[in-house]
C-alpha cells in the first residue's frame, strides 16, 4: 500500500471518529464501473432509491464505465475510505480481469473494504430453435457427434459469456468451437440465426427471446432452478455437478472504510435485499437477492478469482 493511500487512511479515519454515530451526514455515492442501462446499473439504482428514502440523503449513482470496468473500480480504490464513495462491484472487474490481464491498476482484495453481496445474475444457456437438442445433455451427445458443426458464442474474449463456455468445455470434454463477438446484441442475433449452436447470455438479454419463442432455453449455470424459469435444469442437474455460471454485484467501499460504517452498510443493505418488492425488481432483471455478511463476501470473491483464474490458465484466454 502507498503511503499517500496510507495517509489517506489515517487522515480519514481521525476525521470520521465523532461522526460515525451519525452516519450518512451527506450525499453517497455509488460507482458503477459500467454504462447506464446495464444490469449492474438498475441494481445499483434499485439499492440506492431504498439507502436514500431510509437514511434522507442523497445517494447518486456515477457511471465511470471503461477499461473492461477497471477504470470506475480504480477510482473508488483511490477514493478517500469515509463511507461516502462506493463501489457496485461487478464479478469481471473485482475477480476475472487479475487473471485476465497482465497487470490492473488496484488489488481486488487489498484495496477494498467487503460489505456485502448483493445479486447474481445466472447465465442462460440458450440455442437456436432449430438446434435439434433441447436440453444440455442432448447437446452434449449432439456436440460429440457433430465436431465439424457444434459450436458456443461469447459477448466477448474474456467475458462471464466466454468463461462459462470453457467451464462447460472444460467439464464435459466437448470439442466446441468459441466463436467470439463484441457484445450480446449480435451474439444474441447470430444465435437466433442459427449460426452459433449455443450462447451463454444472461436473462436480461436473452430471457426476452426466449419467451418470444426465437430461442430456447436448454439449461441455467444458477445453483439451484430459478423462479422466472422453474422447468429448466440447471447444468449441475444436467450431469456437471458444481457447475455455476454467473455475474454477480457486491457493494464494497475503499479499504480502510471504519467498520462501524462497514457495518452499518452491510446491515441496511441486506435488509432492503429481503424487501419483497426489492426482490421482485431485481427478478425481472434477471438477478438474485443476495445479502450476507462481509466475511462472507470476501471468502466468495477469493474463491471466485481462484475459480476463474484456472479456467482463463486452462483454456488459454487472453483479453481482447
Amino acid at each position: 500500500m502507498s503511503s499517500l493511500r496510507l495517509l489517506l487512511i489515517l487522515f480519514s479515519a481521525v476525521l470520521s471518529l465523532p461522526a460515525l454515530a451519525q452516519y450518512p451526514n451527506k450525499p453517497i455515492k455509488i460507482v458503477v464501473p459500467y454504462p447506464p442501462g446495464g444490469s449492474t446499473d438498475v441494481v445499483a439504482r434499485i439499492i440506492g432509491q431504498k439507502l436514500q428514502e431510509t437514511w434522507k440523503q442523497p445517494v447518486v449513482v456515477e457511471n465511470r464505465a471503461g477499461a473492461s470496468g477497471m477504470i470506475g473500480t480504480d477510482i473508488v480504490a483511490k477514493s478517500a475510505p469515509d463511507g461516502y464513495t462506493l463501489l457496485l462491484a461487478a464479478s469481471g472487474p473485482q475477480a476475472v480481469n487479475i487473471s485476465l490481464f497482465p497487470k490492473i491498476p488496484y488489488d481486488p482484495i487489498k484495496d477494498f473494504a467487503p460489505i456485502t453481496l448483493v445479486v447474481s445474475l445466472p447465465l442462460l444457456m440458450v440455442a437456436p430453435t432449430s438446434l435439434p437438442a433441447n436440453n444440455a445433455r442432448e447437446f452434449i451427445a449432439w456436440a460429440r457427434d457433430n465436431k465439424d458443426k457444434a459450436n458456443y458464442c461469447s459477448i466477448g474474449p474474456g467475458t462471464p459469456s466466454h468463461l462459462a463456455g470453457e467451464l462447460f468445455k472444460s467439464m464435459t470434454g466437448a470439442d466446441v468451437a468459441h466463436i467470439p463477438y463484441k457484445g450480446s446484441g449480435p451474439a444474441l442475433i447470430d444465435t437466433i440465426g442459427g449460426v452459433c449452436s449455443v450462447l451463454f447470455d444472461s436473462a436480461l438479454s436473452s430471457g426476452p427471446h426466449v419467451k418470444s419463442g426465437k430461442l430456447k432455453v436448454l439449461a441455467t449455470g444458477s445453483k439451484a432452478r430459478l423462479g422466472s424459469w422453474p422447468d429448466v435444469p440447471t447444468l449441475a442437474e444436467s450431469g456437471l455437478p458444481g457447475y455455476e455460471a454467473y455475474t454477480w454485484g457486491a457493494l464494497v467501499a475503499p479499504a480502510g472504510t471504519p467498520k462501524d460504517i462497514v457495518a452499518r452498510l452491510q446491515a441496511e443493505v441486506s435488509r432492503i435485499l429481503a424487501l419483497p418488492d426489492v426482490k421482485q425488481k431485481l427478478e425481472a432483471q434477471g438477478a438474485i437477492a443476495q445479502g450476507g455478511s462481509s466475511e462472507q463476501l470476501a471468502t466468495f470473491i477469493q474463491a471466485e478469482i481462484g475459480k476463474w483464474a484456472k479456467v482463463i490458465k486452462d483454456g488459454n484466454i487472453k483479453a481482447d
